[in-house]
């Protein structure tokens, strides 16, 4: 089906115009895009989603609502969502080829913290990959871009990372932590292996050595809080062979946030399991930057740009973009003069991020062709379907304007603004709305 026909759908809502304010606090998630069928899912499921992504909406707005920073609040949505079996990320993981947990996680900023002042401006951000060991990613990339005195680089991979994380008080995990019966039969399954016998990843059933058998979506307990605590793998499974798995099938996608702050700050977060039987060692978009996240803060003034010697490295089209819109942008995008910012996550196949530096691009756009946050995004998520690329990105700039296009049948998407009602969709065609999770 043709892009055109599908639609991708923004689900936007735009805050009024003028400087920003304390009302204008956003957090917007997503939780994987791409492989879910809403024809082939069941209410049960459906609600499952739907109160896990309301319960990390709710975490994330909670710091912002009491003023803290945005990279606390998208950490706080990601970690509530590694810790739930129904995502790519920490505990839902995806396995490679090998049979193995490979993660990757980011985080982004548009300027320092206010809480960190003394990091510089340059530092921008952090990214983590081949992960195996930390329970959450996103909490150890934070950890990281907070201490430039120990990590001065901008991308690191392995245990050298997971080690420093934990002298400053991250959590490591066995990597049976990681170990979830459902990803298990989907990598089997995807390389035509026989999917018995389920092999037992730890040799006993202690507290810090645990793994999490199929998730039975009926359980009271799953429904009320959106995610089962993990039960031991020496417990028979009642519920081996429930149809009421996850949604998606063979995911490719990620977990992520893009926070607003009552400073004006945009944190971008994101965090992932990588795509299901990638080859080991592969790194997708996830701790790229520019490719599967963004986040940029930037002067502008109409006529900067073609004042300065970089003009004519444009290409033609950027430059007649550019005249076209010069002096004749609308208030809805912003004022000619000052400062703007974007935040973008990604989720999809990663390999289409990287070869498009989509979420670069969607800033890009914004800066010199004088495109909305909305405009942008649908047109790189356009961009990437035309290249075969599935998926979608969520976006933010720092009047409270979100974009959450995406160019398949189903992104797990939320926002929650100053009012504190968290609002979730999953499919392309379905329109935002509130959970009650009581």
């Amino acid at each position: 089906m043709k892009f055109s026909e599908k639609q991708s759908v923004a689900l936007a809502t735009r805050s009024s115009d003028g400087p920003h304010d304390d009302n204008r606090i956003v957090l917007v998630i997503h939780g994987g895009a791409g492989t879910m069928s809403k024809d082939a899912s069941t209410p049960t499921q459906r609600r499952a989603y739907k109160v896990a992504l309301s319960n990390a909406l709710k975490a994330g707005y909670a710091v912002l609502h009491d003023g803290g920073e945005a990279l606390d609040a998208a950490v706080a949505a990601v970690s509530v969502l590694e810790d739930n079996p129904l995502f790519n990320a920490g505990k839902g993981a995806v396995f490679n080829t090998a049979g193995k947990n490979e993660l990757e996680a980011s985080v982004m900023l548009s300027k320092p913290p206010s809480s960190h002042p003394a990091i510089p401006k340059s530092r921008r951000g952090a990214a983590l990959t081949l992960l195996t060991r930390a329970r959450n990613p996103s909490k150890l990339a934070r950890t990281i871009y907070l201490h430039p005195e120990l990590v001065g680089h901008a991308f690191m991979s392995g245990s050298t990372a997971e080690q420093i994380g934990e002298r400053l008080g991250e959590e490591l995990v066995d990597p049976s932590y990681f170990f979830t019966e459902h990803r298990w039969r989907e990598h089997r399954r995807g390389l035509g292996l026989p999917e018995e016998p389920i092999p037992n990843p730890t040799s006993n059933c202690s507290e810090s050595r645990r793994s999490a058998d199929l998730i039975d979506l009926r359980d009271p307990e799953h429904q009320s809080n959106g995610v089962r605590a993990a039960v031991p793998s020496c417990v028979s499974n009642k519920n081996s062979g429930h149809p009421d798995l996850p949604l998606d099938s063979f995911p490719t996608g990620t977990v992520g946030a893009v926070a607003l702050d009552v400073r004006g700050c945009i944190a971008a977060v994101t965090s992932t399991g990588g795509r299901t039987n990638k080859l080991p060692g592969r790194i997708g978009d996830t701790p790229l930057m520019g490719a599967g996240f963004w986040a940029e803060e930037w002067e502008h003034d109409a006529g900067d740009l073609r004042k300065s010697g970089e003009w004519m490295l444009l290409p033609s089209w950027l430059r007649e973009m550019w005249d076209r819109f010069h002096g004749q942008r609308s208030d809805t995008t912003r004022e000619k003069t000052g400062k703007a910012a974007v935040g973008v996550s990604g989720t999809g196949d990663g390999d289409f991020f990287i070869r498009q530096s989509t979420a670069s691009t969607v800033a890009r756009r914004m800066q010199l062709a004088g495109e909305s946050v909305e405009d942008a995004s649908e047109k790189v998520v356009r961009d990437l379907f035309s290249d075969g690329g599935i998926g979608g990105v969520i976006a933010l700039d720092n009047r409270g304007n979100v974009a959450m296009p995406l160019n398949c049948s189903g992104m797990y998407r939320g926002v929650v603004r100053a009012d504190g009602i968290p609002k979730v969709a999953i499919f392309d065609d379905d329109v935002l709305e509130e959970i009650d999770n009581d």
